[in-house]
């Protein structure tokens, strides 16, 4: 299958590209005077570049159009990300893309599993018509897990066949299937899942299947999946790679594990790693940077910078099988970052293409999906958990990480029904479902949020992207509620009847329509606002978007109620 968008391209204008690369006529551009990064050979070597058409057609002495003397800066191939959920930037993917690039980020593959859980294949085709005309490359995988288990409502249900008229229908933009988060399905035989395995048996397999190891794990690598970025440990890192894995190291906003993994990564393995960032929040976009902070944390953490570089060009470039990028040489796209050093990786130039950044346009003529937030008539009512025993099951929340213990905890018990209690950092949660108005209210309780008062509200909310609330008092969790349905989702602070802050994603309550600036001024002022109301927990919102997730263990809450992850089903909130 072909994975390049630009495959062909090239051969349609060889005989031209022939004459350049032997020099018979000019380049279009020539830069000198560079330091290069050979991701092919694992070194640095001082030359020149020539490009025409767009592709890299030779290093060394040519003539051309334009000439940019770099003064011993340093080129690399342009970044390629290898994992991520664009919606966790809460960005349109136009709006991403031109942020990223500027980061030297020039391919991004991303599963579009969060908006499809939403809108289903009209989600993704939004992601494919929104992304097809940008400076940069953007291919998607196919959503394995729609939804990702029976224990929620999602908005959609993708079976294989819809995957494969997907695949069919545009399969010069899909660079494989979607992280297949369903282990148990696969490892247990669940005919669905196997089919969209065998569906996918020609393309790349994203895995994701945390903790697995053993005979179990065997079953599950045997099936198809091929890469894992959900590790965590030395090793189950090492378990995983010694038997055919491709790690994906991450280093994003949520979780955190580069420290961790990074020792593994040595001359004789390298090529079985990338750095991803699987989620990237707005914040953390500009002012950190994407793959470029990766970068900066693998080599501050000790690996050589060359080896760094490979595993976010060439490495990613192999595994989704793109021919023609992850390195500066004859017949690669001319997707180049132009560095002043390979240790903070500060970006003077960015090239697609073989053009400058600044020439290109990020607009895109796609048409924004209308309200996704169709959810039954509450009231306050809907939030009261009556009083069944004098303990529950809490959720407890783990620092850094997706993960999540469970823990025996005694809410406030008053005329029968039970309350938050703030002072014991135990506050009511609730996931209310919002895409088929089936009335489903998942209620529960969460510690180590750190909600001293008010509420907080959020439609993105893993995987299934139900309306999520955490309230110290249901009155607050009703306002907040019914903000979100009035903006059409996204994320708010309540506190006392009144909204203190808000951000709207009217694009499937999971993106904003607006400039990345913006999304991170009015964040900002929600971040502001959760301080005032006692949370000095880093990223509260994002923390609480996963708490409904209930493929990552322990205890999850979703609108059919408390999962127990480990055991994968529902059980009752009180012991």
């Amino acid at each position: 299958m072909n994975h390049n968008i630009y495959s062909d391209m090239i051969y349609r204008d060889l005989p031209q590209l022939i004459d350049a690369a032997r020099g018979d006529i000019p380049a279009d551009l020539v830069l000198t005077n560079v330091q290069l990064v050979n991701t092919l050979a694992g070194l640095v070597e001082k030359t020149s570049v020539a490009v025409k058409d767009g592709f890299v057609i030779g290093l060394g002495d040519y003539e051309a159009q334009q000439v940019h003397d770099c003064n011993n800066a340093f080129l690399c191939p342009g970044f390629i990300e290898s994992h991520i959920h664009i919606e966790s930037t809460l960005l349109a993917p136009p709006e991403f893309a031109k942020a990223v690039a500027q980061r030297g980020t020039c391919t991004v593959v991303c599963d579009p599993h969060e908006i499809a859980n939403v809108m289903g294949t009209r989600g993704i085709e939004y992601f494919l018509q929104s992304s097809s005309q940008l400076p940069i490359s953007i291919f998607l995988t196919l959503p394995s897990c729609v939804p990702a288990t029976h224990l929620e409502n999602a908005g959609a249900l993708l079976d294989h066949q819809e995957l494969q008229d997907l695949l069919e229908k545009y399969s010069h933009r899909f660079a494989g299937l979607g992280e297949m988060m369903n282990f148990p399905g696969v490892v247990y035989k669940d005919p669905q899942v196997l089919a969209k395995l065998e569906m996918a048996a020609n393309i790349p397999i994203d895995g994701h299947a945390p903790g697995l190891s053993g005979l179990p794990l065997n079953a599950y690598i045997l099936a198809g999946p091929g890469s894992d970025h959900e590790c965590t440990t030395l090793k189950e890192a090492r378990e995983k790679l010694s038997k055919g894995m491709f790690i994906m190291i991450r280093e994003g906003s949520s979780a955190k594990n580069t420290r961790a993994l990074l020792p593994l990564v040595n001359d004789s393995n390298w090529p079985g790693f990338s750095l991803v960032s699987d989620d990237r929040h707005p914040e953390d976009l500009i002012r950190q940077g994407h793959i470029d902070h990766n970068l900066r944390c693998a080599v501050k953490m000790g690996l050589d910078p060359v080896r760094a570089v490979q595993l976010v060009t060439i490495n990613p470039a192999r595994y989704f099988n793109f021919k023609r990028r992850g390195a500066i040489a004859p017949g690669y796209r001319a997707d180049m970052v132009l560095l002043r050093n390979l240790h903070d990786f500060e970006i003077l130039d960015v090239y697609t293409k073989g053009r400058r950044l600044e020439d290109n346009s990020f607009i895109s003529p796609a048409k924004m999906p209308g309200n996704s937030m169709r959810i039954c008539k509450i009231t306050e009512q809907t939030f009261a958990v009556p009083v069944r025993g004098t303990a529950v099951r809490a959720i407890e929340i783990i620092a850094e990480q997706v993960i999540t213990g469970s823990i025996k905890a005694h809410p406030v018990i008053k005329d029968g029904f039970a309350w938050s209690a703030p002072d014991q950092d135990l506050i009511k949660l609730a996931v209310i479902e919002r895409h088929k108005q089936t009335g489903n209210v998942g209620l529960g309780f969460v510690k180590g949020l750190g909600l001293s008062r008010g509420a907080l509200a959020s439609t993105v909310a893993h995987d299934s992207h139900n309306l999520i609330i955490a309230g110290a008092n249901d009155s607050d969790m009703l306002v907040a509620a019914l903000k979100l349905t009035e903006m059409g989702g996204g994320l708010c602070a309540v506190d006392n009847g009144h909204v203190l802050a808000a951000l709207p994603l009217p694009i499937a309550g999971l993106m904003s329509d607006q400039p990345l600036e913006k999304v991170v001024e009015l964040q900002d002022n929600l971040n502001l606002a959760i301080k005032e109301m006692g949370i000095n927990h880093q990223s509260p919102l994002m923390t609480l978007s996963f708490l409904a997730l209930p493929v990552i263990p322990s205890l999850k809450l979703t609108d059919k109620g408390l999962v127990d992850v480990d055991k994968f089903e529902i059980i009752d909130l009180w012991i």
